[in-house]
């Protein structure tokens, strides 16, 4: 059958792969879940019902506020199918997003996830007028309905027939979903996509030359447009889609699972990364030796070009060091695909080399998200770049090297906002990225920076700040770090140190560690994170080289909101935060 509108994934996973084992699995009281498509549709059926008899129509808005699980699937196809718009919201933002979101949304029904999340959101809901049902998704013992009962209702109250008229009159132009950006500037902004928007998307993925895989795993937030068009992709694809139990326990599920892909964000390969970095350096004598050997060996990997003599080396590594570095990490990755943010191209060139083939691709959830995607193939792939655009996506270069684009994935809108969507798509149909970027001759693209966060210092000089961080962030001694210098004479940085790492290092040189407020105030520390802005600053212009630096004893995390959900730094959050520590380090 043709997939035109979201909502027929699950008819075209039931007709392509209906003995496929799980289509979707969990893990819960040390056991893993699974639901087969059949069980999928039912239950997904049953919702639906259940929200028609509770009076839910065509365009309202249905929120859910949960973390990665099958019921967030179940309730997002549910809404879809019933013409209701599927509104997900991140369970890490603040009171005071909830509040605007959930007004501005003129949310009509929500469903939360866990205690925490309902205490949060306890104190604002009697202010959303609009609000008629809430649900939590198991009984907490409270007085709310949860989600098994709205599942009863609809089982005792079944309507096929209707069901299947009011999917016979959705449109592929039609809305399916609002996402709310995470707010770094301002207010959030409900960006509106269509099914055709997502369905384009994922479909131009699939048919990009690739040995597919059929498990996957999955733990970046499903609400994120990123995560979420890829879980549908893994639907279109007939893939079985395991949720990670959290972000602590993803070791553990990869051997458990033996994944075949997975998406990830660059901070998540830099952290095991450097635990095999750590890990080496426990060994001892000719152990050690040939393990860095080894380590070294795959930093110099190139997809295209390497040389006999390297591959042979490569195959001998292979077989003493990498197959029992992939067995730690479940073993069977045929595909991951990195997005977010940049990924360092020593890092994509030792997760290939070591047999976890990383993928970059680029995107915005304006932009449902995809624009470029690396492929397989010659030319098509490259450590640094992007990929090329996806078919039916145009992208150039503008003013100031911003990419735009245009084509099937452009948003139709911020939603109760066409000012602001004027503003970011042209008269052409051009979306103004807000990035910049440039092609490689090959027509790859390559990421070079935010429009929004170069600055220019008081002589006139343009700095790209996350040119800088991103070199800074090989070092394993940075966790974080942030870039400033807006109209001042010179570049300065707020570094947050890789504790972790940090206190390996210590007991390898015979340093006591105490607590992270001390030991950056540790005279060897502060020494070796000198030697560390001194090495790094060599790769940059005298005017882009960071002069000063603080150095910060508090990590930076999505739960105290300096991160994104894909683990990027809020700057406008982190500017705010840290401004007295900013303006001293201009004095």
């Amino acid at each position: 059958m043709e997939v035109t509108r979201l909502f027929d994934l699950l008819d075209n996973y039931l007709e392509k792969f209906p003995q496929q084992d799980a289509a979707l699995a969990c893990k819960r009281e040390g056991k893993w879940i699974k639901y087969s498509i059949q069980e999928y549709i039912e239950i997904t059926n049953n919702v639906s019902y259940g929200l028609l008899k509770l009076g839910v129509k065509p365009g309202d808005r249905v929120g859910i506020v949960s973390g990665n699980r099958p019921e967030w699937n179940f309730l997002d196809f549910a809404a879809m199918q019933i013409g209701a718009v599927s509104t997900p919201i991140y369970p890490t933002i603040s009171q005071d997003d909830y509040r605007y979101i959930l007004n501005h949304a003129e949310m009509k029904i929500i469903f939360i996830e866990g205690k925490d999340l309902r205490r949060k959101l306890e104190p604002i809901l009697p202010e959303v007028k609009t609000l008629e049902h809430i649900y939590t998704f198991v009984d907490q013992g409270n007085g709310y309905s949860y989600l098994d009962q709205l599942i009863e209702i609809g089982k005792q109250n079944p309507r096929p027939e209707e069901l299947r008229a009011m999917k016979e009159t959705i449109n592929e132009h039609d809305v399916a979903t609002m996402i709310y950006t995470s707010g770094t500037t301002g207010n959030p902004k409900g960006v509106m996509l269509t099914h055709s928007n997502i369905v384009n998307n994922f479909k131009n993925v699939a048919h990009t030359p690739a040995k597919w895989s059929n498990k996957a795993l999955s733990f970046l937030p499903i609400c994120h447009a990123y995560e979420r068009v890829m879980v549908y992709l893994y639907h279109y694809l007939g893939m079985s889609v395991y949720y990670a139990e959290s972000l602590a326990t993803i070791a553990e599920n990869m051997k458990e699972v033996n994944p075949t892909m997975m998406t990830c964000v660059p901070r998540l390969l830099e952290r095991i990364y450097d635990k095999l970095y750590a890990a080496g350096k426990k060994q001892k004598g000719i152990k050690r030796s040939l393990y860095f050997w080894a380590f070294n060996l795959a930093t110099q990997y190139q997809i295209d070009g390497t040389s006999a003599w390297y591959n042979r080396k490569l195959k001998i590594a292979d077989k003493l060091i990498y197959s029992k570095w992939r067995a730690v990490l479940g073993g069977n990755f045929d595909i991951i695909v990195s997005g977010g943010s940049a990924i360092q191209p020593h890092m994509a060139a030792f997760f290939s080399a070591i047999g976890m083939p990383v993928y970059e691709g680029y995107g915005l959830s304006e932009t449902s998200p995809v624009i470029a995607v690396s492929q397989r193939g010659k030319n098509v792939r490259k450590f640094g770049t992007v990929g090329p655009p996806l078919p039916g996506v145009e992208v150039k270069i503008g003013e100031r090297d911003e990419i735009l684009c245009r084509g099937h994935n452009v948003m139709k809108g911020y939603y109760k906002n066409p000012e602001l969507t004027a503003e970011v798509i042209d008269k052409d149909g051009w979306f103004h990225t807000g990035d910049t970027g440039k092609f490689t001759p090959e027509g790859l693209l390559i990421i070079t920076g935010r429009l929004k966060s170069i600055f220019k210092t008081s002589f006139g000089k343009y700095v790209n700040p996350q040119l800088v961080e991103s070199k800074f962030a090989e070092s394993p001694f940075i966790d974080n770090i942030m870039v400033v210098g807006e109209n001042q004479k010179f570049a300065a940085a707020l570094i947050v140190p890789d504790f972790t790492y940090l206190k390996e290092w210590s007991k390898e040189n015979g340093i006591k560690y105490t607590n992270p407020a001390e030991m950056i105030q540790n005279p060897e520390v502060v020494k070796v994170f000198k030697a560390e802005v001194d090495k790094y600053n060599q790769f940059f212009g005298d005017y882009e080289q960071v002069r000063r630096y603080k150095l910060l004893p508090d990590e930076w995390t999505q739960q105290n909101s300096a991160l994104s959900p894909t683990l990027k730094v809020k700057r406008n959050v982190i500017g705010e935060r840290y401004k007295d520590e900013i303006e001293k380090l201009f004095q």
